[in-house]
């Protein structure tokens, strides 16, 4: 009962429902979505006014959408994100003699074709460009551009075949 009646408890939650207002509702709002797609509730979003989901696309659980401050990312129609795919259009540099949190940022667009397959838990990095038809395998990290109808595995992903 005293965890009930302890105010920081209360503020927690508080917390919680600010953080998911600021990383699901009001970015999702900013976002352009086409119609059709389906977007699982605990999508995290950021920079949503620079984010575009196309028609009939599906973005799965506990994904993460993270666009820079002037980067941008593109999901093309009948796109399908497995659970906890995280795409990023900003990235660090590493420059010596400079703390972590003061290294210079790199900003991309991130664009993904149409009908394009990214399995649980891919990782796609700043700059890269995965073209229509594409497959990529579950735990996949993408770090250079697809040519389209690709299958990409691995980390780095590497392309193993065609999909014709």
């Amino acid at each position: 009962m005293g965890s009930v009646l302890d105010p920081r408890a209360w503020l927690h939650v508080l917390r919680l429902v600010h953080f998911y207002n600021y990383s699901h509702v009001g970015q999702l709002r900013r976002a352009r979505i086409g119609p059709g797609a389906k977007i699982a509730p605990n999508v995290s979003l950021r920079s949503g006014e620079r984010i575009e989901i196309g028609a009939r696309a599906h973005v799965g659980a506990y994904c993460s959408l993270w666009a820079g401050d002037e980067s941008r990312i593109v999901l093309g129609e009948d796109a399908l994100l497995g659970p906890e795919v995280y795409i990023t259009a900003s990235n660090y540099e590493i420059a010596p003699d400079r703390p972590v949190m003061t290294q210079p940022h790199r900003e991309a667009d991130v664009i993904i074709g149409r009908d394009v397959w990214l399995g649980a838990r891919v990782v796609v990095l700043a700059g890269v460009t995965i073209g229509d038809g594409c497959v990529v395998g579950a735990g996949s990290v993408v770090t250079r551009s697809l040519p389209p109808y690709s299958i990409a595995v691995g980390a780095p992903a590497r392309i193993v075949g065609r999909r014709e």
